[in-house]
């Protein structure tokens, strides 16, 4: 795609055929990859949010962590902006332009910083103010548009509970003015009464300041809440791609049915009639993964074409793209 045409359609991070693979030692001189990520491909415009879900170990984070470059991709392309990441100076003007709000707001922060250095350090990593007065001046404004008093910026990380401390995360990420922000689980180590006040603060910062998210959670009910478009991923591999009304209310691929039976619904009689789809087995281990469709051994409509090869990740209605052999046949 070119970059006349990326710019066109308002796409801003696009992701092609993205593998992330580790290399485990398995015995004595023996190394076997861990394909924690493989061949995932999607797009997310200019102000959407794209939610990503799926079990703990699936690789939601490794994308996140690859898109940025925290991790260097084994194989694939990102492109930001019409422009692809490939060398040093691509990956310095995407440090600038995207960020990440990490999980654990305990350990994501420096015990040893104020609060003040630490919303402050991606400034004076990339110089962004001419004075201390100046530095001074947007600190607070990133602590106003949070939500902390400005008698907070001499602190210490410790001394704030934990919603503060996802805020200070994010205050932190917004610091260089970035277009694009991988929130990874930031409210999954957060008290149900806090989750809320975070995530329409997300929504806020999105309409004020023109964000692009990629919002990644095992929730799916907060997925769906903020969520333009949601994305499902199973052992390295997308396997469901739509409209956030469209997955929870037309989910099409077994392991999104499984997943979308388990939400509670405040109806009682919408929750009697829901019967729960439960998935037989465990999570198979990303260094042993089951050959063709990694979901067919927890799948009830599994055939013998499911271990052949890999279902394609395939547009199956407008904007709706599913991987599944057994698409036309299941009930």
């Amino acid at each position: 795609m070119s970059e006349n045409s990326m710019n066109k359609d308002g796409i801003l991070v696009d992701v092609q055929h993205l593998k992330q693979y580790f290399n485990i030692n398995v015995g004595p001189m023996q190394t076997k990859p861990l394909k924690a990520v493989d061949d995932v491909s999607f797009a997310i415009k200019k102000g959407e949010t794209l939610g990503l879900v799926g079990e703990s170990g699936c690789g939601k984070t490794t994308v996140g962590r690859s898109i940025l470059h925290l991790y260097k991709p084994t194989g694939g392309e990102v492109v930001f902006n019409g422009r692809p990441i490939k060398g040093k100076a691509d990956i310095n003007m995407l440090r600038r332009k995207a960020t990440m709000v990490f999980q654990d707001p305990y350990s994501s922060l420096n015990p040893r910083m104020t609060v003040s250095d630490i919303i402050g350090e991606p400034l004076d990593i990339h110089r962004m103010y001419k004075n201390k007065a100046e530095r001074r001046e947007r600190i607070l404004e990133l602590m106003d548009q949070v939500g902390l008093n400005s008698e907070h910026a001499s602190r210490y990380a410790h001394e704030f509970s934990g919603g503060q401390r996802q805020r200070i995360g994010i205050a932190r990420a917004l610091a260089l003015r970035p277009e694009f922000i991988v929130c990874d689980e930031p409210v999954s180590a957060l008290d149900v009464s806090i989750q809320a006040q975070v995530i329409n603060m997300f929504v806020e910062l999105q309409e004020k300041m023109d964000l692009t998210y990629l919002f990644i959670a095992h929730d799916i009910l907060v997925v769906r809440h903020i969520s333009d478009r949601i994305a499902v991923m199973y052992l390295g591999k997308m396997v469901e791609l739509a409209d956030a009304a469209e997955i929870y209310e037309h989910p099409l691929h077994p392991y999104t049915r499984s997943l979308m039976s388990a939400v509670p619904q405040p109806d009682p009689n919408v929750a009697k009639a829901n019967k729960r789809i439960v998935l037989s087995g465990d999570i198979p281990s990303p260094l042993n993964a089951p050959s063709g469709c990694p979901f067919r051994t927890r799948c009830r409509y599994a055939a013998d074409c499911c271990a052949e090869s890999m279902p394609e990740f395939k547009e199956v209605a407008s904007g709706h793209f599913v991987a599944c052999h057994r698409l036309g046949e299941i009930d």
